[in-house]
């Protein structure tokens, strides 16, 4: 019998541990372990390196500033050299689903390098009524926006393939349509996702700081206290324990919110936590200028260290990048905080970061770290065992690892759409070396040499 590839003389981290075995392939799928080397038609040399489970990136912004068609290539491109195997994007569409889904589909389908799945977005009670359509379609976990409505409702959604205009929009997320959001997803069997802000909060306190003139990053997070994400949290875990539905907050980085987690939590409400690189990072104390601006805000140190601390205790589930693809001509299209776009890209440094600043530093473990990036995000997400492990079966999406490698971060190392990172200059050590995905690889030593269209959409298990 000839494989078609063997992983020779490499670390495996498992849930259970790390193994030293060769990993054999076939067919795009995991065979099994050996110390042997059997017959295969290629070899890949894995000494001195870890092989992780394929990362998910469960938040990825990417269709709205470029379209889909585009968008798919050069983002998924940005994914394959930082070691992501699966990118989630955020589907934003203001019409039915019935009316433009299947186009986002179509476009999306030939264009990945990496596989993808995607969340629905919801802002409409007609969108409400067809969350089944997009169940048939296997988009299986639908996102709310409770920051948005009131005067502060404005949006960017996704744009139309092959176009090349902004669709700009304005939505009120209000609290009814949260609660039929989770009262239909719970009886679809469905998580949903939630940007917990209080919009009518927020917007007041972006009014008080626009008229005392503030100005920063310091007076956007102000503007957008902790208190208001707390805020959020309860009313929707309230919903989610009335329904029976799975919680999954997204992008979740103050001691505030996690302090209100645990609250819910104990009350019996089902959620899980995700936070973000730039969340265990930066602070607004010190960052200069407006890149890092985004929602929610970055917020202290102090709460930095509490988002590390409650990622050592597994409390925070996942994290994704909250990814936004877009460039700094619209970024800092204005004068001063509140002109700036929020959001910036991320993808490409994720798990640099994470290794460099959690693994590298005896924060997490390599465990820890594949449960975070991978595990967790595969079984919350309806993709285990297919992603998120390595065993007999499994996809072979497998990311190897250089703990002792050091490079400095640019923006055009990923070769992304955005043409900044707020991590520019930054010198990390580990990265990922090799990105397989089902088998192929998808880039090697931050060059990116698989084919454009290997990616497929993921299929997903209803809870």
């Amino acid at each position: 019998m000839t494989y078609d590839t063997v992983i020779t003389d490499t670390h495996i981290i498992l849930p259970q541990g790390m193994i030293d075995k060769n990993i054999i392939i076939d067919e795009g799928k995991i065979i099994g372990f050996t110390h042997d080397t059997p017959a295969c038609d290629k070899k890949i040399n894995g000494n001195g390196l870890i092989s992780v489970p394929g990362p998910i990136d469960p938040h990825v912004h990417y269709g709205v500033y470029s379209p889909i068609n585009e968008a798919a290539k050069t983002e998924s491109h940005a994914a394959a050299i930082g070691g992501i195997t699966t990118m989630m994007r955020m589907l934003r569409l203001g019409d039915p689903f019935s009316k433009s889904l299947q186009a986002q589909l179509d476009a999306a389908s030939k264009n990945h390098y990496v596989d993808y799945a995607i969340h629905a977005s919801i802002f409409t009670e007609e969108q409400i009524n067809e969350m089944n359509l997009c169940v048939n379609k296997g988009i299986t976990s639908f996102k709310i926006y409770m920051n948005l409505g009131g005067e502060i409702g404005h949006v960017y959604m996704d744009m139309l393939p092959d176009s090349t205009h902004l669709v700009e929009s304005e939505v009120n997320v209000t609290d009814k349509i949260v609660e039929q959001t989770v009262k239909t997803a719970a009886s679809l069997g469905c998580p949903v996702l939630v940007h917990a802000e209080d919009y009518e909060s927020c917007g007041c306190g972006i009014k008080t700081a626009k008229e005392k003139n503030q100005d920063g990053l310091h007076a956007w997070s102000e503007s957008r206290s902790p208190e208001y994400e707390a805020k959020a949290i309860k009313t929707v875990s309230k919903f989610g324990r009335d329904y029976g539905c799975v919680i999954y907050f997204v992008h979740i980085g103050s001691e505030r919110a996690l302090a209100q987690i645990e609250e819910e939590r104990k009350l019996g409400t089902k959620i899980y936590v995700e936070t973000c690189p730039h969340y265990l990072t930066l602070s607004y104390e010190k960052q200069n200028g407006y890149l890092a601006k985004v929602m929610p805000p970055i917020r202290t140190e102090k709460d930095s260290k509490a988002v590390w601390n409650a990622l050592s205790k597994n409390f925070i589930n996942t994290i994704g990048t909250d990814h936004v693809a877009n460039q700094l001509k619209l970024k800092l299209g204005g004068t001063d905080v509140w002109d700036a776009l929020a959001g910036f890209p991320g993808i490409g440094t994720s798990l640099p970061i994470l290794l460099n600043d959690g693994v590298n530093q005896n924060k997490i473990t390599l465990e820890q770290f594949v449960k975070f990036t991978s595990q967790n995000a595969a079984q919350i997400f309806g993709m285990y065992p297919q992603k998120g492990t390595l065993e007999k079966n499994s996809d072979a999406d497998i990311t190897m690892i250089d703990l002792k490698k050091e490079k400095k971060v640019t923006s055009d190392l990923f070769g992304g759409f955005s043409d900044y990172i707020v991590y520019e200059g930054r010198n990390l050590k580990g990265w990922p070396v090799k990105t397989i995905v089902r088998g192929e690889i998808i880039a090697e030593n931050f060059e990116v040499i698989g084919k454009i269209g290997h990616g497929k959409l993921v299929e997903r298990k209803i809870a």
